[in-house]
């Protein structure tokens, strides 16, 4: 038997769905849970028109809750059946971090869908319990009759984004941090990377964005949109927090390349305006978008720069439909579209 060899498509690759975990935290927005119910129906539905979809509940009873929820948002049902539940238990509804991370392993001249299932701690153990967020994978790949190996290392889905071509973008806040993979240096964790996602050369960006209580992920930040294209946030006001990390990464990668040597192309997106809850600093950023079959779902906050953000993104995909959906309610939980959505690669 020949040396498994690994490659993680990248998110605008065609999808057999997406995975959702239906939200139930009253803590993750703590006094602003109400309307957080209705914004994962709008994602669910906006995703039903583009693919499947699938959504993690605990029980019977949330189950229903989300069904009334989407017939609220499809009363007709015209995408009901693209929709599937899952009685998958989670602490929380952040998919992105916990959910499956599919790759195709190819071997003896045979190539499959393989779950990876990568250790989870809840962002170097900040919330607890997790132990049903970490299983999240294992009982994905049960359920679907996958393929299932351990890498054995703390990895989250938003801190790295890949090209589906030997490039992979993250930081060094998120995973050099020691609150993940202590006995772990640099060169163990780009191995790793290398080895289980196809990766030839590791692009290292430096701090995350105010109010990213995940360390630095960097899908608040930016984020591959072609082989050779990034699209990366860029804070114009000097006064802003935001301003010095994110000139330091559009440094970075300015001196970047691909593995043929030329430069990235780089696309420049706005930030919204400082959005705050009950004082705090959230991490609402434009990056954190989602890439589906045929739509793009871009957060949106109610602020002057919605509209250029959305304009700049439908210019990286003409062959999609740039959606936006306000998000004002679910960063008060400190993450938006992308934290919560995994897509599932078409084999």
């Amino acid at each position: 038997m020949t040396e498994a060899r690994y490659c993680m498509p990248p998110e605008w690759a065609h999808h057999t769905s997406t995975w959702l975990s239906w939200p139930h935290k009253l803590e993750s927005w703590p006094g602003k849970f109400e309307p957080v119910p209705a914004v994962f129906a709008e994602l669910a539905f906006q995703l039903s028109r583009s693919e499947q979809v699938n959504i993690n509940v605990l029980d019977e009873a949330m189950e229903s809750q989300a069904r009334r929820h989407m017939e609220l948002r499809d009363p007709e049902g015209h995408f009901a059946k693209r929709i599937h539940y899952h009685r998958i238990p989670t602490n929380d509804a952040w998919c992105r971090d916990h959910g499956p991370n599919y790759v195709f392993r190819d071997q003896d001249g045979r190539r499959d869908k393989v779950i990876l299932d990568w250790d989870y701690n809840a962002w170097g153990g900040k919330y607890e319990p997790y132990d049903d967020d970490d299983a999240v994978p294992s009982r994905v790949a049960e359920i679907q009759h996958l393929p299932r190996v351990s890498p054995g290392m703390v990895l989250e889905g938003g801190a790295i984004d890949v090209n589906g071509q030997g490039l992979l973008l993250t930081t060094e806040a998120c995973l050099l941090n020691p609150n993940r993979n202590p006995s772990l240096g640099r060169e163990e964790i780009e191995e790793r990377l290398c080895r289980y996602l196809g990766i030839r050369k590791v692009l290292w960006l430096g701090d995350g964005i105010a109010g990213d209580d995940t360390d630095g992920h960097v899908d608040d930040m930016t984020r591959f949109v072609g082989a050779s294209t990034v699209v990366t946030a860029v804070e114009d006001d000097p006064s802003d927090e935001n301003y010095a990390p994110l000139q330091d990464n559009l440094r970075r990668l300015q001196g970047f390349t691909g593995l043929d040597g030329r430069p990235l192309e780089i696309v420049r997106l706005p930030m919204p305006d400082p959005l705050y809850y009950d004082g705090e600093r959230l991490p609402a950023s434009y990056a954190n978008f989602y890439i589906a079959n045929t739509a793009v779902l871009v957060p949106t906050y109610r602020c002057a720069h919605d509209s250029r953000a959305i304009e700049t993104l439908q210019s990286c995909f003409p062959g999609r439909e740039v959606v936006g959906i306000d998000c004002r309610d679910l960063i008060w939980g400190l993450g938006a579209i992308h934290c919560v959505t995994h897509e599932e690669p078409a084999l």
